[in-house]
């Protein structure tokens, strides 16, 4: 009989507008498995929804993040055979969930943030990560394919050629040195860590989350120069007008104080 320990678990924990979701399979290190990335699948669309939540964080249990896919469940993982004879990723379709959330996400990692691990931190918005991490992207050493999602990701985060060099590689970097290659958006001393992340929480949760929840659906959305493209941005202008923020955030700039913006996601049409 399988139990927590041998098939790893997600946990949740939602107080004061921040949901902490957690990898937890100390035991491997917080290796993620079929069950864990199907427990992902299901659980971020319902903390989108939630109306209790305002931000999700990412994080590992004890003193890693992730070691990345289990590796004697890694057929499981990311091949996953169906009756119909395809095989499922069931990684990129936890990256999916966790990337396609409305609400602002953050990997925060601390200690080591190996392959599939970053493939997960690097779906949230940005990955914060103290000094005494490490990363590591590893396919090479295994000879197996990274996932699309996860490759492309990379490639629009750091650019091809540092993408090669991380890939082809697979060697590990301590943090300032994955903050320099753009695997990490800010490093943060070991002793002020926990402190700098909460400091963090609470400054998105003072701004304006209309600000916040558009900015993020229109970088996140498709690139070039067409008709949808236009249709996102008048429609974020249109309701930016139509909206409350706008006028509280600056009546409360001429006043000198705080604004208490009043947009709610649940009740845009």
């Amino acid at each position: 009989m399988t139990n927590a320990l041998s098939t790893g678990r997600i946990t949740v924990h939602i107080s004061d507008g921040l949901a902490e979701v957690q990898l937890d399979n100390p035991e491997r290190r917080n290796a993620l498995t079929k069950s864990m990335c199907q427990e992902l699948q299901v659980l971020m669309p319902g903390l989108d929804d939630h109306p209790d939540v305002q931000i999700i964080t990412l994080r590992g249990a004890g003193d890693t993040f992730s070691a990345g896919a289990a590796i004697d469940d890694l057929a499981s993982v990311l091949l996953d055979p169906q009756d119909d004879g395809s095989r499922v990723d069931h990684l990129s379709l936890a990256d999916a969930a966790m990337s396609a959330t409305r609400k602002p996400t953050i990997a925060v990692v601390d200690g080591a943030c190996i392959g599939g691990g970053w493939q997960l931190a690097s779906a949230c918005d940005f990955i914060v990560a103290s000094e005494r991490s490490v990363f590591a992207i590893t396919p090479a050493k295994i000879g197996v394919m990274y996932p699309r999602a996860g490759i492309e990701r990379l490639v629009r985060q750091v650019g091809p050629a540092n993408a090669k060099f991380i890939l082809f590689g697979g060697e590990t970097f301590n943090a300032v040195r994955a903050r320099q290659l753009g695997l990490v958006t800010e490093t943060i001393p070991d002793e002020r860590f926990a402190e700098r992340v909460d400091e963090l929480v609470r400054t998105l949760q003072a701004r304006s989350r209309f600000s916040i929840h558009t900015m993020k659906h229109l970088i996140d959305g498709p690139t070039g120069n067409n008709l949808e493209i236009e249709e996102r941005w008048q429609a974020a202008w249109l309701a930016m007008t139509e909206g409350p923020d706008m006028a509280i955030g600056v009546q409360a700039f001429l006043n000198r104080e705080e604004p208490k913006f009043a947009w709610d996601p649940d009740d845009r049409q």
